[in-house]
């Protein structure tokens, strides 16, 4: 009988020592597999930060850009008012023209400042009129980027709420099987 208990006693030792070795494998795993999550976790919210501050920058140029485009609207509304502005100069001049018909010399010199000032103004306008493009060309390239910087960011964000999300449910598995 002592012997049996004794070969009863050193079986449940060594399945004991099996049980140990088996439970301490498992919690090795866990543990690996959380440092990792938690390695990752740590990256996700490097590259979130980053993205917070690439949107802020990008928030920052769309305030410049806007303020821009407000500027060139108004050199804009101006021109306009100054090519209104000669246009009246240029039906007052012709009619001053057929007035004085008699000073030809007048009349020539007259109608040459007008085609100038309109050359001016032309030219003001088709560079003003280049500027306005060229802003809402970079408006829309901004716009473009700082939606891809949102679609990237909220992905990144999915990720990372997948990533708790499974940590927590592993952590849950732990519980439950202790």
């Amino acid at each position: 009988m002592k012997r049996a208990l004794m070969w009863i006693n050193l079986m449940g030792a060594a399945a004991l020592a099996v049980l140990c070795v088996v439970q301490w494998q498992r919690d090795r795993r866990l543990n690996l597999e959380i440092n990792r999550l938690e390695k990752e976790h740590y990256a996700q919210r490097e590259r979130i930060t980053e993205q917070e501050k690439a949107a802020s920058g990008l928030k920052a140029d769309l305030a410049r850009f806007k303020d821009q485009f407000k500027e060139t609207h108004t050199e804009a509304s101006d021109a306009r008012a100054t090519l209104r502005k000669l246009e009246q100069e240029n039906t007052q001049l012709t009619v001053e023209r057929d007035q004085l018909k008699a000073s030809v010399t007048n009349w020539a010199r007259a109608v040459a400042e007008r085609d100038e000032s309109l050359r001016e103004v032309n030219e003001r306008l088709r560079e003003t009129a280049a500027r306005l493009n060229d802003s809402v060309l970079k408006y829309n390239e901004l716009a473009t980027n700082y939606n891809a910087s949102i679609k990237r960011f909220n992905e990144l964000a999915t990720n990372y709420n997948n990533v708790v999300n499974q940590l927590n449910e592993s952590r849950r598995e732990n519980r439950s099987q202790k």
